[in-house]
């Protein structure tokens, strides 16, 4: 079979709810990929942001393969002997007091809603069924029809209602907004990512976050952090609220939590909001399981053994840098925080991000369009100066082309 046979087997057979570009992928590691054909690629996706420690990291696979043929599922009926070393683990890890473990993002975003909804009403005091979350445009947190139910991306939204109520969504980066909002007395909590990964890496004024925490703080509003796509090292901090020193009231985690090779998320909160929630009220069967507990551990050792925040932090100055050199009246911005970058695409003689990002894949580089005139670019975090800069001589070549 080749590339062509490959995608017409998925048209065929699978549903149509993504558009992917028209390459087969086969194998994975560091920072490379190869498609059906043996092509290599440098991956600027990494399966947005969960493969931070790179395509089969070879401490994360001695992990997942151990712990599977030891014990893999008993559910959360039973006790078990890995996830307590996890939990203490990823709580100490953090600074918690308590962790939920969850499978996916779009679980643990539920999750913390969930829990914030149950803190407003057993401890804020909030009327029943009255309490407010607050979110921002333009925001990702899923596709669930709760979390969609806050999206104002009309094609996550439209014709999925009706919508679950109990959100009031406000502009991103709009302190006074919020500050109106937080100030009703049914506010349960804000929901917020540190930068809009989805939205085209939309980055907040400096001082956003950490003026926001404090509104919450001052009006007992819990400041919830999505950090699924800006944690774990991806934007040159371990995670995106510390670039503020915000300590978020609940931390949602999820994608690079297992270096990409398990399904593994997570809620880090303190007891006095964690323990809302009692036997019966929320869980998972897969979530906590023996191999996602000792997959999580080594993916959370391999980010501070190899310095990965750091790593990212000092690469993304060379990438903002380098493209800030290319001759192109097709860029018209580049944004981003260490290795969580976009660019944003003006069409030329009908040329759109999409073109570009098909002609970067030929070139030997792969990235995704968000929306039709973004790019983004998030290569795992292991990659080199080296690496880097080969890479960037794909993109410059690659815009070249359309001059």
């Amino acid at each position: 079979m080749n590339t062509r046979d490959f995608i017409a087997r998925e048209d065929k057979f699978g549903a149509h709810n993504y558009h992917p570009l028209p390459v087969v992928l086969e194998k994975g590691k560091g920072v490379f990929v190869r498609d059906v054909e043996g092509k290599r690629y440098f991956d600027f996706l990494s399966a947005y942001s969960a493969v931070n420690q790179g395509h089969c990291h070879p401490k994360i696979i001695k992990a997942l393969t151990g712990q599977a043929q030891t014990l893999t599922l008993t559910s959360r009926a039973f006790y078990t002997s890995a996830l307590g070393e996890y939990e203490e683990y990823i709580t100490n890890y953090f600074g918690y007091d308590k962790v939920l473990p969850m499978n996916t993002g779009a679980e643990s975003n539920e999750t913390a809603l969930k829990l914030c909804r149950k803190w407003a009403y057993k401890k804020k005091g909030i009327p029943e069924n009255k309490a407010k979350i607050i979110c921002c445009e333009e925001n990702f947190h899923g596709r669930t029809i709760t979390i969609i139910s806050m999206s104002t991306d009309p094609v996550a939204r439209n014709d999925f209602g009706p919508y679950t109520p109990g959100f009031k969504i406000i502009p991103y980066n709009d302190l006074n907004a919020l500050e109106k909002e937080v100030k009703d007395p049914n506010t349960a909590g804000f929901l917020v990512e540190p930068i809009q990964g989805e939205a085209g890496v939309n980055v907040p004024d400096e001082g956003y976050l950490k003026r926001a925490y404090e509104l919450c703080k001052v009006n007992n509003v819990l400041f919830i952090a999505d950090e699924v796509q800006t944690g774990l090292a991806r934007t040159g901090k371990l995670l995106g609220c510390d670039h503020e020193n915000v300590r978020p009231d609940i931390l949602i985690l999820g994608k690079a939590l297992a270096g990409g090779v398990y399904p593994v998320s997570a809620v880090l909160a303190d007891d006095d909001i964690m323990l809302t929630i009692k036997p019966g009220e929320h869980g998972s069967t897969f979530g906590g399981n023996p191999v996602a507990a000792k997959v999580a551990i080594a993916a959370l050792e391999v980010i501070k053994e190899e310095n990965l925040a750091w790593n990212a932090d000092r690469l993304g100055n060379i990438f903002r840098g380098e493209f800030s050199s290319i001759k192109s009246e097709m860029i018209e911005t580049v944004r981003g925080k260490g290795l969580l970058n976009a660019v944003v695409i003006k069409p030329k003689k009908g040329n759109t991000a999409w073109d570009v990002c098909v002609a970067m894949k030929d070139n030997g580089l792969i990235a995704k369009p968000t929306h039709d005139h973004i790019i983004r670019f998030a290569p795992p975090l292991v990659i080199t100066e080296k690496e880097l800069r080969e890479a960037m001589e794909i993109i410059k070549m690659t815009f070249r082309e359309f001059e």
